[in-house]
């Protein structure tokens, strides 16, 4: 699935206007303690660009939450998804999709699903995955 170079970039802009009051705080600090506390300017300046060196090295790590879709993660990304029955499904139990446990319901008019069956997600309602045995797959 191709990326959105737009979105990419709102989500870069994002999480940089969300680091600015941050680095306001931290300058202001810095400008006091040059000013009260003779803190050398250069030492001033140095501690301030580690602290934007940081915000810029933790966007990778953080990128995820500040993406609108949610990421990779979100219910509505599962829609076609493996998945294990963690126990009965009749109609209704758990399920595992990834490393995440799921509410999950059996589609409407199809059998229940034993525990340890593979399951495959056909919808979404809610935060409960509406799902089917999978019937090119066993446990």
């Amino acid at each position: 699935m191709a990326r959105n170079p737009h979105g990419r970039i709102w989500v870069i802009g994002k999480y940089a206007l969300l680091q600015v009051p941050g680095a306001i705080v931290v300058g202001a600090l810095l400008g006091v303690g040059v000013s009260w506390w003779d803190l050398d300017p250069r030492v001033a300046a140095g501690i301030f660009a580690l602290w934007l060196l940081k915000d810029a090295l933790l966007f990778p790590v953080l990128r995820i939450a500040y993406e609108t879709d949610g990421g990779r993660g979100g219910p509505g990304n599962l829609i076609g998804a493996r998945g294990i029955a963690i126990q009965v499904l009749a109609p209704e139990g758990y399920v595992r999709v990834g490393a995440e446990r799921w509410r999950a319901r059996v589609l409407r008019g199809r059998e229940s699903v034993p525990a340890g069956a593979a399951v495959r997600v056909q919808a979404v309602e809610g935060l409960t995955l509406v799902v089917e045995r999978d019937a090119g797959e066993t446990s």
